[in-house]
């Protein structure tokens, strides 16, 4: 435990000892909040010519639903902003270390591989947890203009983090293939992307192999939590995402750890 503190500690500060956390994070908030201003806007502008509508019929002004008409939407922006910037946290992780050659340090240390993977990874885990808990100053905003349902944004929260999650292991296996920090970025940028597909191209085929590939989507997952609503298998689904990268990650550390003898 001690040696999975000490990687997870000199990972943190490592964050936020350079700008690498501030500029993500601050690019990630300034795009969620762009979005969030459009599509908040967007909303209000659909309530008034509703309203203006109801009031020349002389009809009663329909419900209309910030859940799914602002929120849901917001969730999945946040989600795709969320696949670009978080390849940037993981990228280094590892192929910092190969590049300077501290890996042959790493691997000789008393700190075993599983350790080092797990601080690693929980160190990108707790940044982004940080972006992502920041993200929620929009929603306060609209609890205090307006009525949206607390279930909905507490479920699709926890749809972003295991989504992220699902992100990051990816990031660090990718991380320890190379010792070029841009190509790991941009292989987990491309793998995901790859996952994103799927579920784009199940609705373009024959409903048994579609409902197969869907299965088999981050993004399809994803939309029942954007909706508010939480099933257990969507969330199994994202723990099996996880441990397969961190499990290859560590494959991979093993096998580099070999060849080294």
């Amino acid at each position: 435990m001690r040696n999975f503190t000490a990687i997870l500690n000199r990972e943190l500060k490592s964050y936020f000892s350079s700008p690498v956390a501030y500029v993500v994070t601050g690019l990630f908030l300034l795009l969620a909040g762009v979005f969030f201003y459009l599509i908040i806007t967007n909303f209000v502008q659909i309530c008034m010519r509703a309203d203006m509508q109801a009031q020349y019929y002389r009809m009663a002004p329909p419900k209309l639903n910030i859940n799914m008409m602002a929120i849901r939407p917001f969730f999945h922006n946040i989600s795709l902003f969320a696949l670009f910037f978080l390849p940037f946290i993981t990228m280094r992780l590892f192929s910092e270390e190969k590049k300077t050659g501290t890996i042959e340090l790493l691997l000789t240390s008393p700190v075993t591989n599983l350790q080092s993977i797990l601080g690693k990874f929980t160190a990108s885990a707790v940044l982004y947890i940080i972006m992502l808990g920041l993200t929620f100053i929009y929603m306060i905003l609209l609890f205090i203009f307006g009525k949206p349902e607390l279930g909905q944004i507490l479920t699709g929260y926890l749809g972003l983090l295991l989504l992220g999650l699902s992100y990051l292991s990816f990031g660090v296996f990718f991380s320890t293939l190379t010792d070029n920090q841009i190509i790991a970025a941009v292989s987990t940028v491309t793998f995901i992307l790859v996952f994103w597909a799927i579920g784009w191209v199940s609705g373009m085929v024959n409903p048994a192999w579609g409902e197969t590939l869907s299965n088999f989507s981050l993004i399809e997952h994803f939309d029942d939590f954007a909706r508010g609503i939480f099933d257990s298998k969507h969330v199994i689904y994202y723990i099996s995402f996880i441990f397969m990268g961190l499990f290859l990650s560590f494959i991979s550390i093993e096998s580099a750890k070999w060849r080294g003898r």
